[in-house]
């Protein structure tokens, strides 16, 4: 490329609930000047707006018929990433436990998966220095030509730890078990299963720290940045 400009360098980084996947994103596309996007966000703000409008979840036609009508907007600055539905922020919402524990049955839904792999393309694709894109199908499904994924995992117990520190006050084994039936509701699912792709590193995380993983990330960009 002339004067040295750097092409945009897209990285994948999947795995399931309580590996650190947000931290280490967001802040691997801070370090390194990069947008980022937090997938299962434009997820749980669909399953929002659906609980919000009274759809029935328990009918996926009912689901797929109005996948369409809600606008999600994602900000991609990793220091303050923001996710708007028709305009309202619903950072704080969509993080509820109601939200929480209906977005497995709503993001199985092809015509919700389809409508929101769509958006993360588009955001993708419009990133002038590169994107980390966090979540569960992006190295499968969504970037499979992504420049690097990364696959981040870690011991039942050490996530269902992490998540209910976030939760404040969680309990621990409650937490574990919701965490392993969101596993393998994402797993089994049919479009778009929570899945290692073929060519992702995997990094577990259950003995590192927060630092740790984010170095080991900032050093596999680096190290795929300078082989371009």
């Amino acid at each position: 490329m002339e004067n040295g400009a750097v092409k945009p360098v897209i990285v994948a980084i999947d795995g399931p609930s309580g590996t650190g996947k947000s931290s280490t994103s967001k802040a691997v596309a801070a370090q390194l000047g990069l947008s980022y996007l937090d997938t299962g966000a434009q997820y749980r703000a669909i399953t929002w707006w659906m609980v919000t409008n009274g759809i029935d979840l328990t009918d996926p036609t009912a689901i797929a018929a109005v996948a369409g009508k809600p606008e999600i907007v994602s900000g991609t600055d990793p220091a303050h990433p923001t996710i708007t539905v028709d305009g309202v922020d619903v950072s704080a919402p969509i993080r509820t436990q109601d939200v929480t524990s209906k977005v497995s049955a709503v993001s199985a839904v092809p015509e919700v998966r389809a409508r929101i792999t769509e958006l993360q393309r588009t955001l993708a694709s419009s990133a002038e220095a590169g994107i980390v894109v966090e979540g569960r199908d992006i190295g499968t499904t969504v970037l499979p030509d992504a420049d690097l994924k990364v696959f981040l995992t870690a011991s039942a117990e050490a996530r269902a730890a992490r998540r209910s520190g976030e939760l404040k006050g969680a309990d621990v084994n409650a937490t574990r078990e919701a965490l392993i039936q969101r596993d393998a509701a994402d797993s089994t699912r049919k479009t778009s299963p929570l899945a290692k792709a073929g060519d992702a590193v995997e990094v577990d995380t259950t003995e590192l720290t927060l630092a740790q993983v984010i170095e080991c990330v900032v050093t596999l960009v680096e190290e795929k940045r300078a082989g371009q």
